[in-house]
């Protein structure tokens, strides 16, 4: 069997964790260096699919959607909400480590398709809260694929997003009829109560990370 070849690497700001992009054949993986896990597979992108079409999918009755993701990743949010979206839309991404972005653009592109290619599609580089908190009634869907979900495994700074003040930040950017989707590894039952006492209808949606019926259990709440 063919090996990891490493392509790049990059450092996580304000936390000095190295993020190393591989290679095998036609299969990528991000990787914190140290650490034994995967962040990311190219071949499991089943669940952050879904976290683009949930949400998506409520907004067909909208011509020209603004959309909001944290997170760049390996671009398969991205790809699944341009290809749930029409014409019109206009999807940002918000992705903190610089080298995400040039990675996408690069020789990861393939696996996702190109989506950064799209011209319905926008770059932030900078921290996703940056955006959240500067831009009140903007966004008719925010996608937050940050970290791990409500426990963040490489940056505690993420936490934040699911507080009290950072979900209601989250809807305060939101237009009235928006709808928040978060991507997590794993349940929570404390966060789901949290956003229902922010006054939110929640869903929690349990999806798998392969294709419907393979892969780990992951979870995305719907919130609006």
């Amino acid at each position: 069997m063919a090996r990891f070849e490493q392509l790049g690497t990059a450092i996580i700001p304000g936390k000095g964790t190295q993020l190393r992009l591989l290679q095998r054949n036609d299969e990528f993986s991000i990787r914190i260096a140290g650490s034994p896990g995967e962040l990311m597979n190219s071949r499991l992108h089943g669940s952050e699919d879904a976290l683009a079409t949930l949400a998506c999918e409520r907004l067909v009755d909208n011509p020209a959607p603004k959309v909001l993701i944290g997170g760049l990743g390996m671009g398969f949010t991205l790809a699944a909400a341009l290809g749930a979206l029409g014409s019109e839309a206009e999807v940002t991404v918000a992705e903190l480590v610089p080298e995400v972005e040039t990675w996408n653009r690069g020789p990861l592109g393939s696996a996702a398709g190109y989506p950064l290619n799209d011209p319905r599609a926008r770059v932030h580089i900078g921290d996703v809260v940056e955006l959240i908190r500067t831009s009140p009634g903007a966004w008719d869907a925010i996608l937050l694929d940050i970290d791990n979900g409500p426990e963040g495994l490489t940056r505690k700074e993420n936490d934040w997003l699911y507080t009290t003040p950072g979900i209601a930040a989250a809807q305060a950017a939101l237009t009235p009829e928006g709808i928040l989707a978060y991507w997590s590894a794993g349940q929570d039952p404390a966060f789901t109560e949290r956003l229902k006492r922010a006054g939110l209808s929640v869903e929690p949606v349990t999806v798998r990370a392969l294709r419907p019926g393979k892969g780990a259990r992951h979870v995305i709440w719907l919130a609006w």
